[in-house]
């Protein structure tokens, strides 16, 4: 009797969806001391967080043929299995053209081998997300695709504008992130506010609590359940309605100068979330357009050990708003002299 055979399958062809292979990875300098489950995540990027854990749970993941925890350290000349890992397919993102890229390189004040210092303009977010498809590290990335390593060190709202430092080597990411959780970073804001800043207001010490509202927007605001928060003020400048502050975060909370200024009375004018529409409008007459928040200055030792501060000069647009202000107590004082 003869034996009945299955039918011939065709033979599957190569997809570009096939299950990735195992990879072993060797660990160079720039991922020396990087935790292991964030390690992983770069290498597979749109694979979910909860499966990372889980492989490296199950002890998919190795280090050195041994099995490791999330939380472990990865030193120089490490090996690291990643099993097959199916990642999620993602939209193709748009690259930051030729004159955001430009903007961004023109805005740089200092660079060295460690890392570099940028002056962020207002209106640009420091990273993509929450709807925009790039901001600032993205710009730079693209701007220099040879760059093996760029990351920035903190962040600034996307209207603030200022100084912002960006790593160009994990050491230096380390260094700089250190001296921030250490709070040995000095960083110096200077903010136009609405109305006649008290000299003898030298800080604000109110906790800060983080909120959504119903519409789902996120704001800060003043509460005794929330983080304790402080930022130290300086008067610089008196206008007729406004006042120029030195305003120093000694904290690092979410809209922390933004939600102490208006606190104390005093909202930084343009800020569209925490100024009132009365106030906003006013400043609108002005001609004044954006957030008056300027991270002027940070003084901070580097990463090869030597102390310096940076400043970083006003835009043209928060510079004419400080003239208009200064021109209009001018005059003032001219009429006063003539009667």
């Amino acid at each position: 009797m003869s034996q009945k055979l299955p039918p011939r399958r065709p033979a599957k062809m190569p997809s570009n969806d096939s299950k990735p292979a195992v990879q072993w990875l060797d660990i160079g300098e720039e991922a020396a001391g990087q935790r292991l489950d964030n390690f992983v995540l770069a290498q597979v990027k749109g694979v979910p967080k909860s499966l990372i854990y889980r492989v490296i749970r199950k002890g998919e993941v190795r280090v050195n043929k041994g099995r490791a925890k999330p939380e472990t350290k990865l030193k120089l000349g490490d090996r690291v299995r990643v099993p097959p890992l199916v990642q999620a397919r993602k939209a193709e993102q748009p690259v930051p053209g030729s004159r955001v890229q430009g903007v961004v390189e023109a805005a740089i004040i200092y660079e060295d081998e460690q890392m570099l210092i940028v002056n962020k303009p207002t209106g640009l977010a420091v990273h993509g997300g929450s709807g925009l498809s790039f901001g600032l590290i993205e710009a730079l990335r693209a701007a220099r695709p040879e760059a093996r390593f760029l990351e920035l060190v903190h962040r600034l709202d996307r209207d603030t504008s200022g100084l912002v430092m960006v790593a160009k080597k994990r050491a230096s990411l380390r260094h700089l992130q250190d001296e921030m959780r250490q709070k040995r970073i000095r960083k110096v804001y200077h903010a136009l506010v609405f109305g006649q800043w008290a000299a003898s207001v030298t800080e604000v010490d109110v906790p800060l609590l983080r909120v959504e509202t119903p519409s789902g927007e996120r704001m800060v605001r003043v509460a005794p359940e929330g983080k304790a928060s402080l930022t130290t003020y300086r008067v610089l400048e008196i206008f007729a309605g406004y006042s120029l502050v030195q305003a120093s975060p000694i904290t690092g909370r979410t809209h922390q100068i933004r939600v102490h200024s208006a606190w104390a009375g005093h909202p930084i004018a343009g800020d569209e979330k925490y100024m009132d529409d009365g106030s906003l409008k006013a400043f609108r007459a002005l001609g004044g357009q954006r957030l008056m928040l300027h991270a002027r200055a940070l003084e901070f030792t580097m990463p090869d050990g030597e102390r310096r501060l940076f400043e970083a000069p006003y835009d043209s647009e928060f510079t004419a708003v400080l003239e208009r202000l200064r021109g209009r107590a001018l005059v003032a004082r001219s009429g006063e002299q003539g009667r």
